[in-house]
Parts: C-alpha cells; structure tokens; sequence
C-alpha cells in the first residue's frame, strides 16, 4: 500500500478530472479504490467521490479530501499527512 488511496467510481467524469489534478501535484504512487465493487464502501463514499484518503495507521486516525480539490489543495494535504 502506497499511503494515499483514491476512492472512486467507474465511468466518473470527476473521478477522471481528480486524477488530472493528482497528476499536476506531482502525487506519484497510489492506490485506487472502486467502490462500486463494495456495498459498504458505496454507502460511505457513494456521493462523495472522488475521494483522496490517507488510511489509518497506527495513532494516526488518517485523514480525507473530497471533491472538488486542486493541485495546490492536493499537496497542501499530502504535505500535512506526510509531516
């Protein structure tokens, strides 16, 4: 696992549009989440997506950025969950 998890939906316009973003802020490996493929997962995310997520580990409980986010949100996120 890559850290950062990108929960999303198959045929999402946005979904396409957040991992253009993901792209501009340099987000290098991640893991990708349908959540089509989970009923449990649809009832969380299912008007969300796309979602960025940082799972929880540990003490650190993760943390979550819905849409609509862009680049400099997006590092500005990985920055804080990274420090």
């Amino acid at each position: 696992m890559t850290g950062v998890i990108l929960y999303q939906r198959d045929e999402c316009q946005l979904c396409d549009r957040a991992l253009e973003v993901m792209a501009a802020a340099g987000v290098g490996e991640f893991d990708s989440v349908w959540i089509d493929e989970h009923p449990g997962l649809t009832a969380r995310y299912g008007t969300r997506v796309p979602v960025l997520a940082r799972p929880a580990a540990g003490n650190d409980a993760g943390a979550e950025l819905d849409w609509p986010f862009d680049a400099e949100t997006v590092r500005a996120f990985l920055r804080i969950t990274r420090a």
